[in-house]
């Protein structure tokens, strides 16, 4: 088999990328380890940037997501139950919409059925090849045969533990992180939501953040120790807890969660996201901790850089594009990654959290709620900033 553009991993920067090279008339095969059912079901992020579903629309994409996504004006902010509105429109002129990423999944595995897009799901050993040459190539095992593609670039769209960064020679890659000391309970119900926008909870319990994935369905987080189980939190323990930590002003419907899981939290920045023909994007690259909803939306304006620059190279024959990705890329990425470092510290409780440290906090966001220059970088932040 032989393409232009191999892209590694079928998750939300892969199938991106898969659609916009179909729409610039590059050829593109996408190789995922998984099935199709495994990437669409995972629970993942569920606020999408103003520029992600303008991107979605521009592909033919946003049908669904405009019928069923939940637009958001504003967020709120709560401090020991004492809540406080950003109206986000009306400092930037946009907002987010809640629209789950199992959801983007589905309407992007279904666009590119009917499209014809190549993916090839279950593919095993798969390795990528001659990277620094003009020539290189992937391979994979499926169904005991041995599979080999060769193509002109390849995308890494494999996430943190795909094989794609790895192929960074050591000496060449540099790695920035943080593991945070605390974890993300979180529990999906068939409840309706506690209020019709996501309020972000610091009290001095720790974080809470309700969010929705319909009028229906609702998802909540607590902030928990890292060695928490999930046989450690009940449905009427967390419950109880979250009630707490967004205090009086929600509207909590509790009910029976169907799904209940711990992740932890960390930022993570790969140096470069280029090395001969290998292109990193998405979680290949980068990890946010998920405070300021920045995961998703991150891997898309990758990959709409990416598909740009590839667009150059085939259609003007100029590697100008290529050449300053990783630049162009990592620039955005250092300030989503200073975004969601700030909201985390200001939202969260820490070990070294002492009064000090809480009262900083309380003035902190008491300044952002009476300042709408604070309150207008909060916003451009969150609804996301232009790609450049």
């Amino acid at each position: 088999m032989r393409t232009k553009v191999a892209i590694i991993g079928a998750g939300p920067a892969g199938m991106v990328l898969a659609h916009l090279l179909h729409r610039a008339g590059i050829d593109a095969v996408v190789v995922e380890r998984r099935s199709r059912d495994h990437v669409e079901g995972r629970v993942r992020a569920g606020v999408l940037e103003q520029g992600t579903v303008d991107l979605l629309d521009r592909l033919g994409l946003g049908d669904r997501l405009r019928r069923e996504g939940l637009p958001h004006a504003g967020t709120n902010l709560a401090v020991d139950g004492e809540m406080f509105r950003i109206d986000m429109q009306a400092m930037t002129g946009s907002c987010i919409t809640v629209y789950g990423q199992q959801e983007v999944m589905r309407d992007l595995f279904d666009g590119a059925e009917e499209r014809s897009l190549t993916v090839v799901f279950e593919a095993g050993d798969v390795a990528l090849h001659d990277i620094e040459t003009d020539r290189p190539y992937v391979s994979w095992r499926q169904d005991g045969v041995e599979r080999r593609l060769g193509c002109d670039l390849i995308a890494g769209c494999d996430g943190f533990h795909g094989v794609s960064r790895g192929c960074i020679p050591d000496g060449v890659r540099q790695e920035f992180e943080r593991i945070y000391p605390f974890g993300w309970l979180g529990v999906l119900a068939e409840v309706p939501p506690a209020h019709h926008e996501l309020i972000y909870a610091n009290h001095e319990r720790g974080f809470a953040l309700a969010s929705m994935r319909s009028a229906h369905r609702s998802r909540y987080y607590v902030q928990c120790p890292l060695d928490d189980r999930i046989e450690d939190w009940p449905d009427d323990r967390f419950w109880d807890e979250i009630c707490l930590r967004l205090g009086p002003q929600a509207a909590v419907v509790r009910g029976p969660s169907f799904e209940k899981s711990i992740a932890p939290l960390r930022s993570f920045v790969s140096e470069p996201m280029r090395h001969g023909r290998l292109f990193l994007a998405g979680d290949a690259a980068h990890i946010v901790p998920p405070t300021g909803a920045k995961g998703l939306n991150l891997a898309v304006s990758d990959v709409a850089m990416l598909a740009e620059a590839f667009g150059e190279f085939y259609g003007e024959r100029s590697a100008a594009g290529i050449d300053a990705y990783s630049a162009r890329a990592l620039a955005r990425v250092w300030k989503a990654e200073r975004f969601s470092w700030w909201f985390t510290g200001l939202t969260h409780r820490f070990p070294e959290t002492g009064p000090l440290e809480r009262r900083l906090q309380r003035a902190e966001l008491d300044y952002i709620r009476s300042s709408r220059a604070a309150q207008t970088v909060l916003a451009e932040n969150y609804v996301g900033l232009p790609l450049g």
